[in-house]
């Protein structure tokens, strides 16, 4: 039987081709399994001593929470392991939520990192080479934290850079807006009602560089 006669008695049976099978592109799938997945990435800063600082980062995809997993002038596979283990652990039980991790190709990225997410049940996924956008949360963060933080500030060392990461973050998950969360902070408290009629405060942070407003209690 022809291909020809095939079709015509498919056509007349109302019986179109089979419809095009394709995988989800990797916006609908961060957007589908937002909920399960975690991104990550170092980042430098260089400090008035010209000394340079790796900072390692994670972020929940969904919540836009940010954690800062440590700061380190030698940042080896080792060291990032057992940051991963560190994270886990403050996560608890929230840990087995997240089912991916997306990582780009940095060497510091050892198999033993992998392995740590493994033994959770978390499937590290790498991105292509050379492929910032798609590990496009964890690269707007960076973006953020300089343009809002550290490109106004000295960084004395180490230690200040711990400080000042600390301090932002908790005014980037507590505070901040974002426009992919309709203007809500990650750490939203949902049905929260607030008293707009109540007096309006400042309060400064990062050193006075960022200020923060809201209600009264």
């Amino acid at each position: 039987m022809g291909e020809g006669t095939i079709r015509r008695i498919l056509a007349a049976a109302g019986l179109g081709p089979a419809p095009r099978r394709a995988s989800p592109t990797w916006r609908q799938f961060l957007k589908t399994q937002a909920s399960g997945i975690l991104a990550c990435d170092f980042m430098h800063v260089d400090t008035v001593l010209l000394q340079r600082l790796y900072l390692l980062f994670v972020m929940e995809i969904e919540t836009r929470v940010v954690y800062v997993l440590g700061v380190t002038a030698h940042p080896t596979g080792a060291w990032t392991a057992q940051q991963a283990r560190n994270l886990l652990v403050d996560l608890g039980e929230r840990a087995s939520m997240f089912k991916f991790l997306i990582r780009d190709r940095d060497s510091k990225f050892i198999a033993a990192f992998g392995d740590v997410f493994a033994g959770n049940g978390t499937r590290v996924i790498k991105t292509p080479v050379r492929s910032p956008q798609e590990n496009s949360f964890a690269e707007r963060f960076v973006g953020t934290l300089r343009r809002e933080c550290l490109d106004h500030l000295l960084i004395l060392g180490e230690r200040h850079l711990r400080e000042v990461l600390a301090e932002y973050a908790q005014h980037y998950n507590g505070h901040r807006p974002h426009q992919g969360l309709q203007q809500e902070r990650p750490l939203r408290q949902p049905g929260h009602a607030v008293d707009i009629t109540a007096q309006i405060e400042r309060r400064r942070v990062v050193g006075g560089l960022i200020s923060e407003y809201r209600r009264a209690a």
